[in-house]
């Protein structure tokens, strides 16, 4: 078959692609990294049964747990029940609960496998939430759940808190209690606005200097209780000064999906761990690269990696709400899943030419697999939008 296919292009006339990618090979065994890397791992939605995915989706659970044995056998921990997995954007907290449940009794079949599960207040509108209590209720029975199924918690950024705190004292003290009681450590996460329009504000600041001091504060109150922080603001120069200023034992994780490659090697006295949506998407690529760091063979973790940035960029372009869709677009040309589907039917919150370049920049990157199923689904996706 020829590994070629017609995309659209911007001024409006299509080209035919020829492929020049070269798929990654995986390792014979589980890696080590000398890094935490953290994948924020999709859904697999079930077209057979996704009779009304806008309101009900429903989840094809096999699909699901095998990608996450995909994300695992690359030598990756699991970032749970996350935005990447459309909570609060189609998977509600009754699927999260599922979704979490499955995947950490599916952990324990795993020699090595390890996860850590999205701790929210998505089972609260803020329509309903009226006082700091609504939030801090909200956040323990997530938090409860998941500790009575043996996880760990990531505790997610608040749309409800966000809606009714009036001040840094008010995060502090919500965070401030949820922390009291958590039986083990927690990863805090600082999700900007652009991820999620209705987290402008939090931390009670508009300015990054104000809020950055919001956050250092409640992790000096809490820092036997705090794992690390996730930073997702795509400014490399706010993680830098993040980092610096962290507690030694305080991991900073960088969530930035548009710097990650420069922030996870370092600058030479202090790096970033990772917990990425787009290690989704690039899996086997980010192993590799990881791998090779591990090795100190800075090279090859470059030449790995960084092709895997303009990728990322792309995917996680404005409106950046919208980037698992190219996450579960590039799951479905790898054979990851039978259909480009998603839970409220996300697929559409793309178009074709965005699409195009992703998967243009995935051939570049090394990043398609299976470069003959990638083409055939990508001519019969293109097809549907009348580009024959």
């Amino acid at each position: 078959m020829a590994r070629q296919v017609k995309l659209p292009q911007a001024d409006r006339t299509v080209e035919t692609y020829a492929l020049s990618g070269t798929p990654t090979d995986r390792p014979a065994t589980r890696p080590t990294f000398s890094r935490i890397a953290y994948a924020a791992a999709h859904v697999v939605s079930d077209p057979w049964a996704d009779a009304t995915p806008w309101n009900s989706p429903v989840i094809d659970w096999d699909a699901t747990m095998a990608f996450r044995h995909h994300l695992w056998s690359l030598g990756f921990r699991i970032a749970e029940a996350m935005d990447t997995s459309q909570r609060g954007m189609g998977l509600d907290w009754a699927g999260a609960q599922e979704l979490i449940r499955r995947s950490l009794a599916e952990a324990r079949t795993v020699a090595g496998a390890d996860l850590a599960c999205g701790a929210g207040t998505d089972q609260l509108d803020k329509r309903d939430a009226r006082t700091l209590d609504d939030v801090i209720s909200a956040y323990e029975e997530q938090l409860g759940f998941i500790e009575k199924h043996g996880g760990r918690a990531i505790m997610m950024a608040s749309r409800a808190l966000a809606h009714v705190a009036q001040s840094r004292d008010d995060y502090r003290k919500v965070y401030g209690r949820i922390l009291g009681q958590a039986k083990d450590k927690v990863v805090l996460h600082w999700l900007g606005d652009m991820f999620d329009p209705e987290l402008r504000g939090y931390w009670g600041g508009e300015r990054f200097e104000d809020t950055l001091e919001t956050v250092l504060s409640i992790i000096a109150d809490h820092k036997d209780k705090v794992e690390g922080i996730k930073i997702s603001l795509l400014d490399q120069a706010y993680e830098v000064e993040l980092r610096h200023r962290l507690p030694q034992d305080v991991i900073c994780f960088t969530g930035d999906d548009f710097n990650y490659a420069a922030l996870i090697e370092g600058d030479g006295t202090r790096h970033s761990h990772a917990l990425l949506g787009i290690f989704d998407a690039v899996a086997p690529q980010a192993s590799k690269a990881l791998s090779a760091l591990a090795s100190n063979d800075l090279a090859t973790f470059r030449s790995t990696i960084e092709p895997t940035v303009p990728l990322s960029r792309k995917i996680f372009e404005a409106p950046t709400q919208y980037y698992k869709a190219g996450v579960v677009f590039l799951a479905w040309l790898n054979g990851h899943q039978s259909h480009f589907t998603m839970p409220a039917g996300m697929q559409s919150a793309r178009g074709a030419l965005h699409y195009a370049d992703i998967f243009r920049l995935a051939d570049q990157a090394n990043v398609l697999d299976k470069p003959n199923l990638a083409v055939e689904r990508m001519a019969a996706l293109m097809t549907q939008y009348g580009f024959a």
